[in-house]
């Protein structure tokens, strides 16, 4: 089975493994191939890193380096933000036209998607998810463009009557000045577009820093920003690991931080944000509940389940890792999902049959296999998966544990790999309370034929999104984010530009005297 990702659902998932057999003979293209070499864009201009320092990227399927990029000194992310507070004081994006920043949007959106082969291709290459996930997920990404620079044409503020006698009054949204956004590896230009774009489309300036893991697709999105005729310093690209996020983060000329990632990353940046008042959006880690009622379509929501943790290998905020089943159908539910993780077809993500690749980086190798070694020892109930695949490449197994104790640590923490936690409840009170019972407060799904029920769960679930008879949909004219500790605020959605923007208020005296 195709397993569908949230990120496909702005693309068309038609399911035509034609489309994607032309990748599958690549690697022997890539083989012995120099590495690919990119360097920063700041201030217009693609510069090595100050120091000329790199680091490599490693493609996780075949453990060999294929791409070199720069680690951005201190000073380099000073030359950076100072090129985008140039460019932000200048007034030459910031005052601009809404529909003049919309027609560049509308550009970098068409270039996007007559580069949609390469981009999927390269993120392919640096983090291993499906060539049938990142075509469109990368289209999406185009969608997303053309989108935002539409609503940025639309941002207004309200005009109210006072009662107070001869004055009118009204408000104004204008941008905040220069962003920093920091992207993750696990869907580098989907997570990356719900920041930039947005950021764009209301007139502010912006130094992306992308993941350690995942930078190459980000320069190249930088070469289409480039073609797209937005100005220089508009937006500039920096890379490195955490030293330069770091610098970004701290630096004083930075206005607001616009971050996905781990939790712990998370607090860290609101603390130093707060220091001097610079604005955060957060979107950050999840433990969420996918819930199974005893009336629900079996075979829906175990497609649903199996959709919510194994896409994308795990590796996705939003996982549906905690698995609620009501007992009447707990063992057949049980029994079915292993019987699926077992006989997942595990390979190159370039290959249109694969349908579960390797984990991103060998760091998220060690995070999840250790997380094998703690089951163990908590003598969990193993039944499927558990272990690192003896092949080549970052592979561990699709894993179901079954009946874990509520104070388990796979219960407790996100794992962010392959890793299925099956609990049973009783009645409804009991969902609920398992379902919150979490420090995380991201995403849940619920799997159930009463319609009251549905939808008195939609109220009691702490989280920012509940899917019905669904999981891990979305698009971008709705909006992401969580409650409790997974995050600050929302990305997409019709408000997203309310994310990147002040609002200023006027009062206006109409009888004042000359």
């Amino acid at each position: 089975m195709n397993l569908l990702t949230y990120e496909q659902a702005l693309g068309s998932e038609d399911g035509c493994r034609e489309e994607y057999l032309m990748y599958e003979g690549l690697r022997n293209t890539w083989a012995g191939q120099p590495l690919v070499r990119k360097n920063m864009l700041i201030d217009g201009k693609w510069v090595a890193a100050s120091d000329q320092a790199t680091l490599s990227c490693l493609d996780p399927y075949s453990e060999q380096e294929w791409a070199e990029v720069p680690v951005a000194t201190v000073s380099d992310v000073d030359h950076a933000v100072s090129s985008a507070r140039r460019a932000f004081d200048s007034g030459i994006w910031s005052n601009a036209p809404p529909a003049a920043r919309f027609a560049a949007l509308r550009r970098l959106g068409q270039l996007i998607e007559d580069n949609v082969e390469a981009l999927a291709l390269a993120q392919v290459r640096e983090n291993g998810k499906l060539m049938t996930e990142m075509v469109p997920s990368t289209r999406a990404v185009a969608s997303d463009s053309h989108f935002f620079g539409a609503l940025g044409e639309m941002t207004h503020g309200y005009t109210v009557e006072p009662s107070i006698p001869n004055f009118t009054a009204y408000t104004r949204r204008e941008p905040i000045g220069v962003v920093a956004a920091i992207t993750p590896w696990n869907n580098p230009l989907v997570l990356l577009g719900w920041k930039l774009f947005p950021a764009l489309a209301a007139g502010n300036t912006i130094v992306i820093k992308p993941s350690e893991v995942t930078p190459v697709s980000t320069l190249m999105l930088g070469e289409l920003i480039e073609k797209a005729g937005i100005p220089a310093g508009v937006v500039n690209i920096i890379t490195g690991a955490g030293a330069t996020g770091q610098a970004l983060v701290q630096h004083p000329d930075v206005d607001k931080i616009a971050f996905t990632g781990s939790t712990q990353t998370g607090v860290a940046i609101a603390k130093i944000a707060a220091e001097r008042q610079a604005r955060v959006s957060l979107e950050l880690g999840g433990k969420s509940p996918n819930i199974v009622f005893n009336d629900a379509n079996l075979s829906s929501a175990i497609n649903g389940v199996i959709g919510g943790i194994f896409a994308a290998a795990g590796q996705a905020c939003n996982a549906g890792s905690r698995v609620l089943v009501q007992r009447g159908v707990y063992n057949e539910f049980l029994e079915r999902l292993s019987q699926r993780a077992n006989a997942f077809r595990m390979g190159d993500p370039l290959a249109a049959d694969t349908e579960i690749g390797p984990l991103s980086s060998r760091a998220q190798m060690a995070k999840v296999t250790s997380y094998f070694d703690i089951a163990r020892g908590e003598n969990l109930n193993l039944a499927a998966g558990g272990v690192r695949l003896d092949r080549p490449g970052l592979f561990v197994s699709p894993t179901v544990y079954a009946d874990p104790p509520k104070a388990s640590r796979l219960v407790r923490e996100e794992i962010f790999g392959p890793v299925a936690m099956v609990m049973p409840f009783d009645d409804e009170q009991e969902a609920v309370t398992l379902a919150n019972d979490t420090i995380f407060g991201l995403a849940s799904g619920v799997w159930t034929q009463n319609l009251s029920l549905a939808h008195r769960m939609i109220k009691k679930i702490r989280a920012g999104t509940v899917w019905v008879n669904t999981y891990r949909m979305g698009g971008h004219v709705i909006p992401f984010g969580g409650f409790k500790a997974s995050g600050v605020g929302r990305e997409m959605g019709l408000h997203a530009l309310d994310q990147y923007t002040e609002s200023k208020s006027v009062w206006i005296n109409t009888d004042a005297q000359s």
